[in-house]
């Protein structure tokens, strides 16, 4: 289990070890909200078979530079029921293009940029599933069950 639930990031503790893909010593969380989903895929009543975080890697490329590069999705788990799902965890306000204001700003091009960056690596994540008879989910605050 992770030292303190609700920590942005830190390592994660495996209580089932045996049920994860990769490394079990350097399982790392980086937000509260895959903090979360860590604890309910460790849970010994969870319906998963395998998972593990940040062991995959997709080739995408950048909108923003137009070179190659290496994406890790969040998490790889497969279910009991033999299904495999690749998961990024994102807030479901990044999961949309950002509004454009009045005036342009930095902050406004910086957003456009993480957007375009994040559809590419989505679109690629979506053609490495189906290639490997996998699926592809964004986890919001919706999907976590996150009160705002």
């Amino acid at each position: 289990m992770a030292k303190k639930h609700g920590l942005k990031q830190g390592p994660f503790r495996l209580r089932n070890p045996s049920r994860y893909r990769g490394n079990p010593l350097s399982v790392v969380y980086r937000s509260s909200w895959e903090c979360k989903l860590f604890l309910w895929l460790d849970n010994d009543s969870s319906p998963v078979k395998w998972w593990s975080s940040e062991e995959t890697i997709v080739w995408y490329k950048s909108p923003v530079d137009n070179r190659n590069h290496r994406y890790y999705p969040d998490v790889t788990v497969c279910f009991n029921d033999g299904r495999t799902v690749m998961i990024e965890v994102k807030p479901a306000i990044q999961c949309q293009p950002p509004k454009r204001p009045g005036k342009l700003t930095e902050g406004y091009q910086r957003k456009v940029m993480e957007y375009g960056k994040n559809s590419a690596k989505w679109a690629a994540a979506q053609a490495y599933c189906a290639m490997h008879g996998m699926e592809f989910k964004i986890f919001t605050e919706v999907e976590l069950g996150i009160k705002k």
